[in-house]
């Protein structure tokens, strides 16, 4: 059973400005959620304030953090928590995942820094999240990144994930193209990773493309098409984990609206066919 604190379902879109007055003028809802960074929103007034409202209003809204930095040797900046509280309080958003990583320690790195897969570091982080869940009085779902290189290192990625998710008593966003991603750079098997993770705390999915830098390298730019391959690996995952909310995430090279509505669609069709194939064999 999934216990996971997550209440939305379908298939979902990450909200861009360049997008957003054209989404907001159609007479119809060709997505079931929508998701936002909630660092580019939070102090956000005037007219970009009064559109993310009638969004908020009109959509389902879940947010994304990008500077948490919850692995980071730092104290936790409490502070900005309470601010992001009050964001979420008064926008009804329904759930708030992060990075799995860290991107700050005196100052900002700008970039997402792969923790070291360290018993240590997984009692560190877990500590900050269950502080994390304490002031928003809600829990958060974090997210398996994309990394390059593993400093540190003295257990393998999925060991380390699942020890900080249960010592934490947090929720996953489980990114599928990460997934493909660290399979290649790093020499493992994606689809054995997937059927790892504790399925009862799988709140949602993120699925998006990547470049390819070179044959056994390959970079997280959510910047181009979903491939064949994570395609295959997100059927996986319905197959082993059931059907979840999923949301399509394209931050560069930013197409037409139709062509995301089109992924965003190939996305209910897979859901639709696992929910064929249960009614089929139940």
């Amino acid at each position: 059973m999934n216990t996971a604190s997550c209440p939305i379902t379908g298939a979902g879109l990450g909200l861009r400005r360049s997008f957003m007055d054209d989404l907001a003028a159609l007479d119809h809802q060709p997505v079931d959620f929508l998701e936002v960074a909630p660092e580019n929103w939070m102090e956000m007034g005037g007219v970009l304030g009064r559109k993310f409202k009638k969004m908020t209003d009109r959509y389902t809204m879940i947010c994304h953090g990008l500077s948490l930095s919850i692995g980071s040797p730092a104290p936790l900046d409490e502070h900005f928590l309470i601010r992001l509280k009050k964001f979420f309080d008064k926008h009804n958003v329904q759930s708030y995942s992060e990075h799995l990583s860290y991107c700050s320690d005196d100052g900002h790195l700008y970039d997402l820094m792969p923790i070291p897969f360290t018993q240590e570091a997984v009692s560190h982080v877990a500590k900050r999240i269950q502080r994390v869940q304490e002031i928003l009085e809600r829990k958060i779902v974090m997210e398996n990144v994309s990394y390059y290189a593993a400093p540190g290192q003295e257990m393998n990625e999925i060991d380390f994930f699942n020890a900080v998710i249960k010592e934490a008593d947090c929720d996953v966003l489980l990114d599928v193209n990460n997934i493909y991603v660290n399979s290649i750079n790093h020499g493992y098997d994606a689809e054995t990773f997937i059927k790892s993770l504790p399925q009862e705390r799988i709140a949602y999915l993120h699925i998006a493309g990547h470049y390819n830098e070179a044959e056994d390298l390959i970079v997280d730019t959510h910047g181009a098409d979903i491939i064949d391959p994570v395609w295959q690996l997100l059927q996986t995952t319905y197959e082993h984990h059931g059907i979840l909310p999923t949301l399509l995430e394209r931050d560069f090279n930013i197409p037409s609206l139709q062509s995301l509505f089109n992924e965003v669609e190939q996305i209910r069709q897979y859901q639709h066919a696992q929910e064929q194939a249960h009614v089929i064999t139940a």
